[in-house]
């Protein structure tokens, strides 16, 4: 038997590789009042390569934009990250990140890296303070790109996880994954409520959406509770395996594929996508007056009017092997819907963007108004492909979603090659 011998340096090595990855910081907030940003960036700088950092309960005050880059690390999260309630300065593009490319979005929280994993106990997470935003933005002009920051950002991310993880208040999105692949999201709450009086019963909290996912591949959504005052979800361009189970979107818009096709010099790709055990319920009006849709799929037209990220259009590129399945809808306006006129107008030329292989299984569920995006003819269900591309392919299975009382269930249906599934009690409008 040969006794290997270490040489004394790499014995060296070895003690400092154990004590990298042995790195643990705590720290616990400085208190009403004081800015906790320069000890959060300390405690990162310092644990989050190869360590562990544990944020004690309480609320920690971030008055500047901040990046975590995170590399084979955990972070314990059980207190809030409260970033300042301070519209304009968060307007100024100077004290925010613009590493989200479609509409020029704000960031002013960025996490990038590899093989981490953030847990918020269900007990932490970002106090966005977001009132001030909504009440602001009641009386001023707002447009995509106008600097209002995304609450959470993950930046060229691969194999991350956020676990249990609260967003309360967002100004704007409350998430954005883009340009990452391998993230798992598990146990998220959104909650974008307004508190102003002058604005109960009204939609004073737009553009709150739960997610938005972007030029990212293989990212799961597990286990989200979402309140807002936009898209629940919301699948943006060349978003590829998509998997979501377990979505419950209290108010606002539903969930949106897109929009797509705004820049006309890129391709938009969406494929393989799933969603599954989804509920859609409408709440108090007085706290959120929308439930606008269960999911709907949206373009830009084939004519360019304007330039993003406000304007834009004639994009192209296809979404394609589609699933969503086991869905209930409390009272929603339009359970399914496809339009491919977003932004668009009179005598546009038609979407070169093609939807197709869509299946809708096991929908149950009660609609309200089934208005149609392009008439008033009413519908629980409207596919509007566009006239240049149609639509290759859409399957329901044990779709029984039920329209107004005293209204028959109908359906709108245009350009699609390939229907199948609707049987009996349904009335096609074409």
């Amino acid at each position: 038997m040969t006794t290997m011998i270490w040489p004394p340096i790499f014995l060296i090595f070895l003690l400092s590789i154990g004590q990298i990855f042995a790195k643990d910081c705590t720290l616990s907030p400085l208190g009403i009042g004081k800015d906790d940003t320069t000890q959060v960036e300390a405690a990162i700088a310092a644990c989050g390569q190869f360590g562990t950092t544990t944020f004690e309960a309480g609320t920690y005050n971030i008055t500047r934009k901040m990046t975590w880059n995170l590399v084979s690390s955990k972070v314990h999260l059980k207190g809030y990250l409260s970033f300042k309630p301070d519209v304009l300065y968060w307007l100024n593009a100077n004290n925010t990140y613009r590493v989200v490319f479609i509409q020029s979005q704000a960031s002013w929280f960025v996490i990038t890296g590899s093989d981490f994993e953030i847990d918020a106990h269900n007990t932490g997470g970002i106090q966005g303070n977001g009132q001030q935003s909504w009440s602001y933005f009641g009386t001023h002009a707002k447009a995509d790109g106008d600097g209002r920051p995304i609450a959470l950002t993950l930046s060229k991310v691969t194999r991350g996880i956020v676990r249990n993880f609260r967003i309360v208040s967002p100004p704007f999105w409350a998430h954005t994954v883009a340009e990452s692949k391998d993230v798992i999201y598990d146990g998220i709450y959104v909650n974008a409520t307004n508190t102003d009086p002058l604005y109960i019963g009204k939609n004073i909290v737009p553009n709150t959406d739960g997610i938005n996912t972007y030029r990212s591949d293989n990212i799961s959504l597990f286990n989200w509770d979402v309140t807002c005052g936009d898209d629940c979800l919301a699948i943006k361009g060349n978003s590829t395996n998509i998997h979501a189970r377990n979505v419950t979107c209290r108010g606002g818009n539903g969930i949106a594929f897109g929009s797509l096709g705004q820049y006309v010099n890129l391709s938009d790709i969406v494929t393989d996508v799933v969603l599954e055990d989804l509920l859609m319920t409408r709440i108090d009006p007085n706290v959120q007056p929308n439930m606008g849709n269960g999911v709907y799929f949206k373009s830009w037209t084939g004519t360019v009017n304007g330039v993003p990220p406000t304007g834009g259009g004639g994009g192209t590129g296809n979404v394609n092997n589609v699933v969503v399945r086991n869905v209930k809808l409390d009272r929603v306006n339009a359970p399914l819907h496809l339009y491919q006129t977003n932004g668009g107008h009179t005598g546009d030329r038609p979407s070169t963007l093609q939807f197709g292989n869509l299946q809708f299984i096991n929908w149950t569920g009660t609609a309200l108004t089934n208005k149609s995006k392009s008439s008033q003819v009413r519908s629980v269900i409207d596919i509007e492909c566009s006239v240049s591309v149609g639509c290759a392919g859409v399957s329901f299975d044990h779709f029984a979603v039920t329209g107004p009382t005293g209204q028959p269930p109908r359906f709108i249906c245009q350009n699609v090659d390939g229907l199948s599934g609707l049987n009996g009690g349904w009335r096609m409008i074409s």
